[in-house]
């Protein structure tokens, strides 16, 4: 099975980066594609894991839409020194995991057959 690693590094709201790469995902690991995909937040990114999330009415909810790629089978994993900079330890939606770029992002990377950053 082919794999994909997707790498967020914008802020979850404001534009619609984040959103787009998470649509995206879903269309991946769809039966009609059947891919693999690994999701890493890095930097602002990070923000779209907390558990919580109120956006307004009709907007699109990015805790929603990672927990349903979780539960789809996507690895989520961030950045444990950007969640820990912005106040987020403990705060982060359940199956998302605290990880590093060196242990869990260099071996997605090297791992993937293909690389995305958004």
């Amino acid at each position: 099975m082919e794999t994909l690693t997707i790498i967020l590094q914008t802020p979850p709201y404001g534009d619609e980066r984040i959103w787009n790469a998470l649509r995206l995902a879903r269309a991946l690991i769809s039966a009609a594609v059947k891919m693999k995909v690994n999701i890493f937040l890095t930097g602002d990114a990070v923000v779209a894991a907390k558990k919580g999330q109120t956006p307004p009415t009709g907007f699109y909810n990015l805790e929603a839409m990672l927990k349903d790629l979780i539960e789809h089978g996507v690895e989520v994993v961030t950045c444990r020194t950007c969640v820990a900079a912005r106040g987020l330890t403990g705060e982060l939606i359940e199956g998302v995991r605290n990880g590093t770029t060196v242990g869990n992002l260099a071996k997605w990377v090297k791992e993937s057959d293909k690389v995305l950053s958004y």
